[in-house]
């Protein structure tokens, strides 16, 4: 099963125990060194290997090597600290709220902790139907790597027969197109915090070698306090110093130029520049209500290599002029002169009194806050999933454990098949046995007359 180890740092050395009081045949190659503070906690940061825990109280832990599922998760001289795998069983479903082509989200709660997230399911069979196996494991090797206050981190990751499952932050503001279909207007200085925090997640992304390669409105989900926050690496890919990606992966409208050059030409394929393209077109579209090109699904990637060349980008002529300057920038069809860095944002004029600090921070109150008193979604996705879904979540633990005792059964069926079949076996061979001493002591009577 693909799992996530995730430890967070400052929790208590009581949920440790001594290393002398191990007993023999532990995993070792399994540890993970770290080191314990003097004070009493675990300066661990998020560690990952290959599953799911949480730390259990020091009262579960005074036995942990007895627990079949303990596994040693970090090693001192002194101590060692157990974490625990977690199963679906460990949260209950409150609603779904989300679905894509990757397949659904739900809001969901930790049972022992109360704590709140969001679930990513994704049905195993579908995947393997629409050969998304690749994507779901490239996703889920990202996400283990990565954490920054504003991506949409992951916590868990596991799987049961019938689903892939990995529980992310839950964040309640909605996503940016949301509010564009619900004809919210954001001001100018909403988007421009939008545009700040996008750029430190996009400057972290890059500093791991990571291309998002779909940023869009649907992608950017807002927090209770109106923070966005990256989100959805189903297309993402890792390069190395000096590789290019050349895959046709995306949204078309959102796609920057040298990926379609890279499709039609075979020319030297692109890196991170074409995130910051897609940056550009969404800052557009939440500032002006619609996109810079006019792009759809349906146009061949010839056509779109036209399009850039011979269609301008028309700008609001109420946008400031510095604006507009930082957005001709981020939507440069040649990448080499595009902004496509940290330190680019940081030159140009219309972010010069900008605090990067107190954004990395939140600090910097939000221009739009979502309403805290609604659920920020499309309220069809709880009803298709109670009424429409031939499996809902809500019932999948019933509906397991009727296929469990089902195959249990045929399991216990096919045992006492076999068992009849030898007695039937046994039986012949007795009264084949049987026969022949009939046989025989009917010969030995013969020759005694």
């Amino acid at each position: 099963m693909p799992f996530v180890w995730r430890l967070c740092s400052g929790f208590s050395v009581t949920a440790c125990v001594p290393r002398s009081g191990l007993v023999d045949g532990i995993a070792w190659s399994k540890l993970v060194s770290k080191k314990l503070s003097a004070q009493g906690n675990s300066s661990l940061a998020r560690t990952h290997t290959h599953t799911c825990h949480r730390v259990r109280p020091a009262e579960a832990l005074m036995t942990p090597t007895r627990h079949q599922l303990a596994c040693p998760i970090c090693v001192t001289d002194r101590f060692v600290c157990f974490v625990f795998p977690v199963t679906f069983d460990h949260f209950q479903i409150l609603r779904a709220i989300g679905k894509g082509s990757f397949g659904k989200v739900c809001i969901v709660q930790k049972r022992d902790t109360e704590k709140m997230y969001a679930m990513k399911y994704m049905n195993k069979q579908q995947c393997i139907e629409r050969d998304e196996v690749r994507n779901v494991f490239r996703e889920l090797e990202i996400l283990q790597e990565i954490e920054h206050v504003f991506l949409v981190n992951l916590w868990y990751s596991f799987q049961d027969e019938e689903d892939m499952f990995m529980v992310v932050d839950l964040l309640l503001g909605g996503d940016l197109r949301y509010h564009l279909q619900q004809n919210v207007h954001f001001n100018e200085d909403a988007v421009k915090l939008y545009l700040c925090e996008m750029t430190l997640a996009l400057d972290y992304l890059q500093s791991q070698h990571i291309i998002h390669r779909d940023i869009k409105p649907d992608n950017i989900l807002l927090d209770e306090q109106g923070h966005a926050h990256l989100t959805d690496f189903n297309v993402a890919t890792i390069i190395k110093d000096g590789e290019r990606a050349t895959a046709l992966a995306g949204t078309k409208p959102y796609m920057a130029p040298e990926i379609f050059q890279s499709f039609v030409s075979g020319g030297v394929g692109y890196a991170f520049e074409v995130d910051w393209w897609s940056l550009g077109v969404t800052v557009f579209e939440v500032l002006r209500g619609w996109r810079p090109y006019e792009i759809h699904a349906s146009n061949s990637v010839e056509s779109l290599m036209q399009l850039f060349s011979t269609v301008s980008v028309q700008y609001n002529s109420t946008w400031p002029k510095d604006l507009v300057h930082l957005m001709r920038k981020l939507l440069t069809v040649n990448p080499e002169h595009r902004f496509s860095s940290l330190s680019h944002m940081q030159t140009a004029p219309y972010l010069s009194e900008i605090n990067w600090d107190a954004v990395y921070e939140k600090k910097i109150e939000a221009g739009f806050v979502p309403n805290k008193g609604r659920l920020h979604c499309d309220p069809t996705f709880e009803l298709e999933e109670m009424i429409l879904e031939s499996r809902p979540l809500h019932k999948k633990k019933k509906r397991l454990a009727k296929n469990r005792s089902r195959e249990a059964s045929k399991d216990s069926q096919s045992e006492n098949d076999y068992l009849q079949e030898c007695l039937e076996v046994t039986t012949n061979q007795t009264l084949c046995l049987e026969t022949n001493q009939n046989i025989l002591m009917l010969n030995l009577c013969g020759m005694l007359f």
